[in-house]
């Protein structure tokens, strides 16, 4: 058997664009993004130079928590389109050389999925999932103190019937957990792989996929107690083991949201016969610090460097607080502990830095998921109270501001109504969200549009060899890579002072200009020929 060609290894260095329908474009005016919208905007992502379009939960859904209440995994819910619109979008993507990526939620369904509604009738499905008697002298007592999934949350995971038992979700009680130790849970799981392989996706994304399973005793946490009692536990490996030769099968991938301290652990999911790649939470999450974000980058490639799977690069999703707005900020790292109403954020610095690591991420080793509207360098948008939709935020008693602010739906066009996206948005645009519209950007090369357009035509020169730190005054970060057309650098200043540049040939791109004296000013980043 010959090696892969690159065609085959596309996810190892790819550019994947998040796309979350709900806020991406309306085709149909009536608020809510669809897939119309969405292939409406294909040129767009197209002409942007995105090799993949990642969609979070398209499927039937009462929208509980934003589509990750699955109530029908063979169904596209009626407020994007129908399956044929799908199918057709895939087809579309593909003939412009976009791939497509899907999301599965195995660790829980919907409360109006088939399977739990014939549990709470009494069937057999009850095993399905986990319902257990109460304790206490009448049962009035939760089976155990497991904590929520959503954090800040104080509420229980179990949720009791009218019957007098109890049923397991780590999440909201209308998300039940499935049992992954029935076997059918196993069988129909691969059957949906199966079903969106066949329609031609390229690859699946798996959410919470360290949480699928349990203790069979499931006993009260205990914390630091090893195994974990639902977390990351060794009964996964096989699940994804099987998984992977479905997969492989339709040359198929996956990319697991693993949060996981333990580097050693994580890197077990990206064995070659696992899971392909796996969501870099600590680059993420890490603040605007040169020396935080080497070791974050250092410990990255340390990590998957064993098991020979490539790293990914992510500044932003739809879970977490915009780019823009997270490095404006004097706590510039993300915790969601820490989420917040009212902290004070300078845009402007924001922007600047994020443009800054717009570049760091494309230029490292490996593959960088893109979320919808970074392209744009759109800030978090501050919602109302009472239009805030996010169970994160009611499950905290209201402290938390949940996640809507980053799912805001996009500005396209400066001057039509509700800038472009269609009818009016289900969740409300903040004022000025038109000067973001992409046909702003569009027609100026200095906007955060033109300067993502223009790293993703120079990217693919970095090619997959691993990079060679330099040395560098205290607070700038600087690394040459091979690259297919002679050696490239990059270059980032975090410190207080302007830079001066490595030895260079040629200035390929910057996210602002140099200083007077051709230095890099502070907040900025270039990319150099050597």
């Amino acid at each position: 058997m010959g090696q892969p060609t690159h065609a085959q290894n596309w996810w190892r260095s790819a550019v994947i664009y998040q796309v979350y329908v709900r806020s991406f474009a309306d085709g149909d005016g009536d608020g809510t993004g669809d897939l119309a919208g969405v292939r409406a905007k294909l040129p767009y992502l197209a002409e942007l130079g995105v090799d993949a379009l990642w969609f979070n939960p398209w499927y039937l859904s009462p929208m509980k928590d934003g589509g990750y209440d699955v109530a029908d995994y063979r169904v596209i819910d009626p407020a994007f389109g129908t399956l044929a619109e799908a199918e057709k979008l895939i087809a579309e993507a593909k003939e412009l050389g976009i791939r497509t990526l899907v999301d599965i939620v195995p660790n829980h369904v919907s409360d109006q999925h088939p399977w739990f509604r014939a549990a709470l009738a009494g069937g057999p499905e009850r095993e399905l999932f986990h319902f257990r008697p109460g304790r206490g002298e009448h049962g009035e007592l939760p089976p155990n103190d497991w904590p929520s999934q959503f954090a800040g949350s104080a509420e229980p995971v179990w949720t009791r019937l009218p019957d007098g038992t109890w049923y397991l979700h780590l999440f909201t009680p209308e998300q039940p957990d499935l049992n992954w130790a029935h076997p059918a849970v196993r069988q129909e799981h691969e059957e949906i792989l199966r079903f969106w392989f066949e329609r031609g996706v390229a690859g699946v994304r798996i959410d919470s996929a360290a949480l699928l399973a349990k203790d069979p005793d499931l006993p009260d946490f205990v914390e630091g107690r090893d195994p974990h009692p639902y977390v990351d536990r060794d009964e996964l490996h096989d699940i994804y083991r099987s998984w992977r030769t479905v997969a492989d099968a339709y040359d198929g991938i996956f990319v697991g949201e693993v949060w996981l301290p333990d580097t050693e652990r994580f890197a077990r999911y990206l064995r070659p016969d696992e899971l392909h790649t796996a969501f870099n939470f600590s680059f993420l999450s890490c603040p605007w610090d040169a020396g935080r974000l080497r070791t974050s980058i250092d410990e990255t490639l340390a990590e998957h460097a064993p098991v020979g799977a490539p790293a990914t690069w992510v500044l932003c999703n739809h879970d977490v607080t915009r780019t823009v707005t997270r490095y404006g900020r004097a706590d510039s790292g993300f915790d969601f502990a820490t989420k917040a109403f009212g902290i004070p954020t300078d845009l402007a610095l924001g922007t600047r830095r994020a443009r800054a690591g717009a570049l760091l991420s494309l230029a490292l080793p490996g593959a960088v998921y893109l979320y919808q509207g970074e392209e744009l360098g759109l800030p978090e948008a501050e919602i109302p109270r009472d239009r805030i939709q996010d169970p994160m935020h009611f499950r905290s008693g209201g402290t938390d501001p949940g996640r809507d602010g980053c799912r805001v739906p996009l500005p396209w066009t400066a001057d039509a109504p509700y800038a472009g996206f269609g009818g009016e948005p289900w969740l409300p645009q903040p004022s000025g969200w038109s000067a973001y519209a992409a046909d702003l950007q569009a027609a100026d090369p200095g906007s955060m549009l033109s300067l993502y357009r223009a790293a993703l035509t120079i990217r693919p020169e970095f090619g997959d060899d691993p990079l060679t730190w330099l040395h560098t005054p205290e607070g700038v970060l600087a690394f040459a890579r091979p690259g297919q057309e002679g050696r490239l650098l990059c270059v980032v200043n975090l410190a207080d002072a302007p830079a001066d540049l490595p030895a260079h040939s040629r200035l390929l791109l910057g996210s602002g200009p140099l200083d007077p004296q051709g230095r890099l000013p502070k907040d900025t980043a270039v990319w150099l020929r050597g």
